[in-house]
């Protein structure tokens, strides 16, 4: 039996994930963790986590707006966080706005 060849995205580059927008792989450090939290009106919310550390179930996603447009659409967040009901994910829509306008 032939051994697994699995093509890697680069070795040194650290942890490997996958973006919920595009699904494309790419090293960990270049995507936005996001994870559910209590949204602005009290109600679970999609919401992002910058540092990485928040406790819980976490999916990744490129810091961009077209990535989280493609994740909006697919609706992606609800299957990746393992949540039934729908999430808003106004507040990693507006993170991502705000860190545009930043550039």
């Amino acid at each position: 039996m032939a051994p697994v060849v699995r093509a890697a995205i680069n070795p040194g580059a650290g942890p490997v994930r996958t973006c919920v927008g595009c699904r494309q792989r790419t090293a960990k450090s270049e995507l936005l963790r996001v994870v559910v939290g209590p949204g602005p009106d009290g109600r679970p919310a999609v919401v992002p986590d910058p540092a990485a550390t928040a406790a819980g179930r976490g999916a990744h996603l490129h810091p961009t707006v077209e990535c989280y447009e493609l994740a909006v659409r697919r609706r992606a967040f609800s299957r990746a966080l393992r949540v039934k009901e729908g999430l808003h994910n106004v507040p990693v829509g507006e993170y991502l706005a705000t860190r545009a306008t930043d550039q």
